[in-house]
C-alpha cells in the first residue's frame, strides 16, 4: 500500500470511528447543544499527530462538517442568516477545526507523549473557547439564561459542564492508550525515494 493511500485510508477510518464515538454519549445532548462523548475527538487528534498539522487540519475540518450535518437542527434556531453563519463557524467549523492543531507541540517537547497530552488539552480548551464565544455572542441572545447570571459566567458554566469532562476523559484515555499504541503515535513519514 502506498503512503498516500495508507494515509487516506487511516484518516477515513479514524473519521468514521470519531463520528460513531460522537453518537455514543455519557450524557447529553444538553438543551442548547453539547454532550459528553466516548472520546470522539481522540481519533482526530491521533491523525494530526501521525500525519502533521496540515493533514490534521484537513481531517479536523472534514470532521467539523460531519458534526455540522449531525447537528444541523441547531442551525434552525438561528433567526437570520448572520446568526446561522455564526453558529456554523463557532460551534462547528472552528470548534472542531482547532483539533487539527494538536500536532503543533510535537517539536516543542522532547517527549512525544508530553506533546500528545499537551496537544489534547490545548486543542480541547480552544474548542471550549469557541463554544464559550458562541454562548456569549449567539446563544445568550437567543435564549437569555433564567438564572440572572452574566452572559460570560453562564457560557463558561454551560459549556464547561460538558467540555471539561470531555477533555478529562479524552486526556485520561489518551494517556492510557499511549504505551500500547506507541508505534501508531509516532509520526508516519513518506518513504524516501532512492536517488
Amino acid at each position: 500500500m502506498t503512503y498516500t493511500l495508507r494515509k487516506i485510508t487511516e484518516t477515513a477510518i479514524m473519521l468514521a470511528v470519531a463520528t460513531v464515538l460522537s453518537l455514543l454519549q455519557f450524557s447529553g445532548p444538553w438543551a442548547l447543544g453539547g454532550s459528553i462523548t466516548v472520546c470522539s475527538m481522540l481519533p482526530i487528534i491521533l491523525i494530526a499527530h501521525r500525519y502533521g498539522t496540515k493533514w490534521g487540519l484537513l481531517t479536523a475540518l472534514t470532521y467539523s462538517l460531519l458534526q455540522l450535518l449531525l447537528g444541523l437542527q441547531n442551525v434552525q434556531y438561528a433567526p437570520n442568516a448572520i446568526t446561522a453563519v455564526g453558529i456554523i463557524l463557532l460551534d462547528y467549523v472552528l470548534a472542531f477545526g482547532v483539533l487539527g492543531f494538536a500536532a503543533v507541540f510535537d517539536n516543542v517537547f522532547k517527549s512525544r507523549r508530553t506533546a500528545f497530552i499537551v496537544g489534547i488539552v490545548v486543542t480541547m480548551m480552544a474548542r471550549y473557547f469557541c463554544h464559550f464565544l458562541s454562548g456569549i455572542i449567539i446563544w445568550e441572545a437567543l435564549w437569555p439564561n433564567s438564572l440572572g447570571w452574566t452572559s460570560w459566567i453562564w457560557s463558561i458554566s454551560y459549556n464547561g459542564s460538558y467540555m471539561l469532562p470531555e477533555m478529562l476523559i479524552t486526556t485520561v484515555v489518551g494517556v492510557l492508550l499511549y504505551k500500547p499504541l506507541e508505534e501508531y503515535f509516532q509520526r508516519s513519514t513518506p518513504p524516501v525515494k532512492p536517488v
